[in-house]
């Protein structure tokens, strides 16, 4: 996993805190409602573990960095977590029925990571990678992207990520509209929540902290009020075992 991908933890408690979660559709959608055994691989937070469990899944949450962990811990009591990445995931050969991946895989090496995914999975297990995408159809969202960047991945309709052939079958997309209650005031943390962030210089995270503190006091859907439904797109793709 990038250097990047594992800038996260020295801001794992604001991660958890403001980090949209992840619709049961989605969830429904990618692996059933048939009570499983899940790998939640790149778990962060265990902010998909969450939903997971509440739908009724048994699940494994496997996080490379530390001080995610520990906030993953305290937030999901009752779920075994594992150090582990998706190069090199600690669990036995077809030992899992699904393997799912909230917000991470743009972080993985996929000629590495595919062949231990298809090793932990049972025949013909379902593997669902998914993002939460901002819905920058909403003018005040996409003011917010033009200050932040945009979120590309996930959202076209076809795979962008590399073939998965012969460990999977063609990805096979769906896209579910959702929206989070953000309040106001913690735009910014949403912000600083970012690897994008969190590896910028001085200059660069004062620039965003200003113009994101501007919009929210000055846009007409955001000034004067407490929260704003932030709408998003959740992509998932869903794949078998070969």
């Amino acid at each position: 996993m990038s250097t990047p991908a594992l800038s996260f933890g020295s801001a794992a408690r604001l991660y958890d805190s403001i980090r949209p979660t992840y619709p049961m559709r989605a969830v429904a959608w990618a692996i059933g409602t048939t009570p499983l055994r899940v790998l939640d691989l790149g778990a962060g937070t265990g902010l998909l573990a969450g939903v997971l469990r509440a739908v009724g899944h048994d699940v494994i949450a496997v996080e490379p960095d530390e001080q995610m962990r520990a906030v993953a811990a305290e937030r999901h009591p009752g779920t075994q977590l594992l150090a582990g990445s998706a190069e090199d995931i600690p669990l036995p050969d077809e030992s899992v029925d699904a393997v799912v991946v909230g917000q991470a895989y743009h972080w993985f090496t996929p000629q590495d990571a595919l062949p231990q995914i298809h090793r932990v999975l049972c025949k013909e297990g379902v593997f669902a990678p998914m993002w939460n995408i901002r819905d920058d159809r909403t003018p005040w969202v996409a003011a917010l992207s033009g200050i932040v960047g945009k979120e590309g991945y996930g959202l076209e309709s076809a795979w962008q990520y590399g073939p998965v052939t012969p460990w999977f079958t063609e990805p096979e997309p769906a896209l579910i509209e959702h929206t989070v209650t953000v309040p106001t005031d913690r735009l910014i943390d949403l912000v600083r929540s970012r690897s994008s962030y969190l590896t910028a210089n001085a200059a660069e995270q004062a620039r965003l902290d200003r113009e994101v503190g501007a919009l929210a006091a000055t846009d007409p859907a955001l000034a004067g009020r407490d929260s704003v439904e932030m709408p998003h797109t959740t992509c998932v793709y869903r794949m078998r075992r070969l």
